[in-house]
């Protein structure tokens, strides 16, 4: 499917250039590789970022004031 994306003229000299360097007449096969690319990339960080968040109330109010307590005489004992 056909579609116009603005980029700056920066990144159209490095894709004709890497285009070149494949053999390839035009660069939509380099374009589709890297959204690809991106959108793995984003969905990994995603689920990432989810799992994290799932653990989120993970520790009892007694062990966060535990870890706030032990951060607290670390920042106090910091050597600047």
């Amino acid at each position: 499917m056909r579609t116009t994306v603005d980029l700056s003229e920066d990144l159209i000299a490095a894709l004709h250039a890497l285009a070149v360097r494949r053999g390839q007449r035009g660069y939509s096969k380099i374009m589709e590789e890297a959204v690809a690319y991106y959108l793995r990339d984003q969905n990994k960080r995603d689920r990432g970022l989810k799992a994290v968040l799932e653990l989120g109330g993970g520790w009892s109010e007694e062990e966060a004031e535990e870890v706030r307590k032990n951060l607290e005489e670390a920042r106090r004992n910091w050597r600047t």
